[in-house]
């Protein structure tokens, strides 16, 4: 059972990718290839987002936004356990 603490903290996609600075299609797309996982989902099957996973988001687009291409960004996470 989630507490109402953990359920404030969560956000779904929409609202992630707002406070991540991206739109929610590119955050699908982030989903799709495997850059981020949701951090829950809920009883309906919504994806919902905590704190770190937003962090996370924004580092693959600051990353991407230097030049990084997103295939790039998904081997440094894979091979660097500490992002994931």
């Amino acid at each position: 059972m989630v507490d109402d603490k953990d359920s404030r903290e969560l956000l779904p996609i929409g609202k992630a990718a707002e406070a991540a600075g991206v739109s929610k299609q590119t955050l699908q797309y982030y989903l799709m290839v495997g850059l981020i996982e949701p951090t829950r989902r809920s009883e309906g099957g919504r994806q919902l987002f905590d704190m770190d996973s937003i962090e996370r988001i924004r580092l693959v687009k600051r990353l991407n936004d230097g030049g990084y291409p997103l295939r790039e960004i998904r081997e440094i996470f894979l091979r660097d356990k500490k992002f994931l």
